[in-house]
């Protein structure tokens, strides 16, 4: 799915990088616990998140993804913003809860990460 259809249908706002917003993501994966990211996500999928700090930026770049969607409305501050920037990281807020972006995106035809064995 591209990234430009996440957006489109979790009404969510792009904060930087627009120009990779043509890219595709191949799986979706929602947490606020980077430990759980870093055991299930590789690089072609999208994370959810309601977390909002460097670390997730920081885990971002470790697995080398290509977008976060921060959602519940949080606030990103601008140094969030610039280290996505850096690291040319797809940054989306949308209102919706995480458990309902997640189905959203999932009714849209976008699957869950598979289990890393």
């Amino acid at each position: 799915m591209k990234l430009a259809e996440v957006a489109a249908l979790l009404d969510a706002r792009a904060l930087c990088c627009l120009g990779r917003l043509d890219e595709e993501v191949s799986a979706a994966f929602g947490s606020d616990m980077m430990s759980d990211v870093l055991a299930f996500m590789n690089e072609d999928t999208l994370l959810l998140t309601g977390l909002v700090n460097a670390h997730v930026i920081r885990t971002a770049e470790m697995l080398e993804l290509r977008c976060i969607v921060f959602v519940r409305g949080k606030r990103v501050n601008e140094e969030i913003v610039e280290l996505a920037e850096a690291q040319n990281v797809v940054l989306l807020t949308t209102e919706k809860t995480l458990y309902e972006s997640c189905g959203v995106l999932f009714a849209g035809g976008l699957p869950g990460v598979k289990r890393k064995k």
